[in-house]
């Protein structure tokens, strides 16, 4: 028995084996003494049994409620040697593109297919194929006539659960739920949701009025919010903005609404999210009995390079108050910052230094963005976030609570375990968060800098114009040139020589030539570098960046925007910002000086 938003539920009896993996072979579940699986997990990764890898993490929880749980993983969707292996589930079927959408995993902002995959056995990316949420269930059907419900999850079914703009094929498209022929869709992070499917599956109720998924209906239950039709988005664009502003309105937990859409003569059925995990929630899901190695069966394949990261970090928190407009974390994970307790992330530190191969480095302790570990505010945790200001932009709330104290106390206990001889933060800091933060904020940055950067610590601005930014939704170049100098110094002190990352963007919607030459100026004259981690801006789907790219239109403000739409415009930008387009501007002079002389 188990008990899920204060309702007791039954689920099918199960065998929990500490430290070892989810069944993947006929052979692993004779050994558990099982002839039916009750869930079949599907994923677009290799099986790594990770609190990082959300197959994992959902069919951990789910064993832990009972459940007998398999995970297939990327199955070969030529054949049905892979999908048939495991047989039948007797619940549901669960499926998802893995830990990256299959369309940007498999191709570059500039639409050439990526040859690795970080998330495929021996980095060749040969295993996942394009859109993979549909690829996998397709595959389903066409072996199991009339099956079990399938359920589609992940960020790729999250970001593509309602009308979207699809970049790889610039249309906007309906719902993958209604493409992909599924049964429903679990958005965000559906540990809530998952288990209260399987438990009414199994008692035979209904499961359609769940938190936090998506399904089909004939016509639209009373009291939704009808958002503008697939039809009217594809056809106006403001129709679209409208839409994506009424459908971000309504995820926050506390205040949102059912939605509804309809599309080619259905109505998708949007569920309020599920409410967001408490701490001692969050502690239970990083804490099930993972392995955090790569199962034998793809570890024979070879290595998979997404475990060097994950095998020895530790996830503090999930959420981001940021909402960068170009990225879909707070609308998958949740605009609140959820961080988990001191005392559960001690003990998950002290397994991984007592674990085999552990060599004394803890690589990472973070999330999204790492010094937002133990950010709250009393107003979104009692009535929601605010619909009318965001938390960080253009300058950080006074209701936000940031007191970097609480991560430098972790990071302290953290290094002070036995065998544990270094703990670095890898997955990035906001520096306009800790220069705000007048209390501990420097003190924050001198511990960094003395004891938790492995050489480089990575930072995100993306941009240096003011402009751009302001479209970004990012804070102003001031805070960098404040926290360069900050860091370098505190650097020194510790007597370590030690180095900034940067991650900038080109080829956002509004962005220039002009405006990537600027940035290229400044990084050289301010941060003394040429840029060499300059991405192209790349639409994916459900971003308030992508809206922009597809309607040419800033939602916030109603101007116009510059938008960079060929691929040789977009790598111009980018090559102006790494020094490369000093070559193009020669080139460009040329072929003017050419054409200016007389035959």
């Amino acid at each position: 028995m188990t008990r899920r938003g204060g309702r007791r539920t039954s689920l099918p009896s199960g065998r929990t084996r500490d430290a070892d993996f989810l069944p993947a072979t006929r052979e692993e579940m004779s050994a558990r003494g099982w002839d039916r699986l009750d869930v079949i997990l599907v994923t677009g990764d290799a099986y790594v049994d990770s609190p990082f890898i959300g197959a994992a993490a959902i069919g951990r929880l789910l064993e832990k409620a009972g459940c007998r749980v398999g995970v297939l993983a990327q199955p070969d969707v030529r054949s049905g040697t892979d999908i048939e292996r495991l047989g039948e589930p007797a619940l549901f079927w669960g499926v998802s593109g893995g830990s990256v959408d299959s369309m940007v995993a498999n191709y570059t902002a500039l639409g050439k297919p990526r040859r690795t995959d970080d998330f495929t056995p021996g980095g060749l990316n040969d295993r996942r194929p394009d859109r993979a949420v549909i690829a996998y269930t397709n595959l389903i059907r066409s072996r199991f006539k009339r099956t079990k419900p399938i359920v589609l999850g992940g960020i790729e079914a999250s970001l593509r659960r309602v009308a979207h703009y699809d970049y790889w094929t610039d249309t906007i498209r309906g719902s993958i739920l209604a493409d992909a022929k599924a049964d429903t869709l679990v958005y965000g992070m559906g540990e809530r949701a998952v288990l209260e499917i399987a438990a009414r599956l199994r008692d035979g109720r209904d499961w359609r009025d769940v938190r936090g998924l998506c399904h089909l209906a004939a016509s639209p239950p009373d009291g939704c919010i009808a958002l503008p039709s697939l039809a009217e988005v594809r056809a106006d664009p403001d129709a679209f903005i409208r839409m994506f502003r009424v459908f971000c309105e309504n995820q926050d937990p506390p205040t949102a609404q059912r939605l509804c859409q309809r599309q080619d003569g259905r109505w998708l059925v949007h569920n309020p999210p599920q409410p967001h995990l408490s701490e001692a929630g969050l502690d239970e899901v990083c804490e099930l009995p993972f392995s955090r190695e790569v199962h034998p069966l793809d570890a024979q394949r070879g290595a998979v390079r997404a475990q060097d990261t994950i095998r020895f970090s530790l996830a503090s928190h999930r959420g981001c108050a940021g909402e960068c407009r170009f990225c879909a974390v707070a609308l998958h994970q949740g605009r609140r910052v959820l961080s988990r307790s001191e005392a559960s992330l001690l003990r998950e530190a002290g397994r991984l230094a007592a674990s085999a191969g552990f060599r004394g480095v803890i690589s990472d302790v973070g999330g999204p963005t790492a010094n937002m570990y133990g950010l709250s505010c009393g107003k979104m945790e009692r009535s929601g976030a605010c619909r009318d200001r965001r938390c960080l932009f253009p300058e950080p709330c006074p209701s936000l609570e940031h007191d970097h104290g609480r991560q430098m106390r972790l990071l302290r206990k953290l290094r002070a375990l036995p065998g544990v001889r270094h703990v670095f933060v890898s997955s990035g800091v906001r520096h306009d968060l800790v220069l705000d933060d007048r209390r501990s904020g420097l003190a924050y940055l001198g511990e960094l800098a003395a004891h938790h950067v492995s050489g480089q610590l990575k930072l995100a601005p993306e941009h240096s114009e003011q402009g751009v930014l302001d479209v970004m939704g990012k804070a102003g170049r001031r805070h960098l040139a404040d926290f360069k100098e900050a860091f370098d110094r505190l650097s020194r002190k510790a007597g370590k020589k030690q180095f900034l990352t940067y991650y900038l963007l080109a080829a956002h919607p509004g962005c220039t030539d002009e405006d990537m030459q600027r940035l290229g100026e400044f990084a050289r004259r301010e941060l003394h570098l040429v840029p060499e981690q300059v991405q192209i801006f790349t639409p994916t789907p459900s971003t308030w960046s992508t809206v922009m790219y597809r309607t040419g239109v800033d939602p916030f403000s109603g101007r116009r925007l510059f938008v960079e739409k060929t691929a040789r415009g977009k790598q111009r930008q980018k090559d102006l910002a790494t020094g490369d387009g000093r070559r193009e501007r020669r080139k460009k002079k040329n072929r003017n000086a050419g054409r200016a002389c007389p035959t």
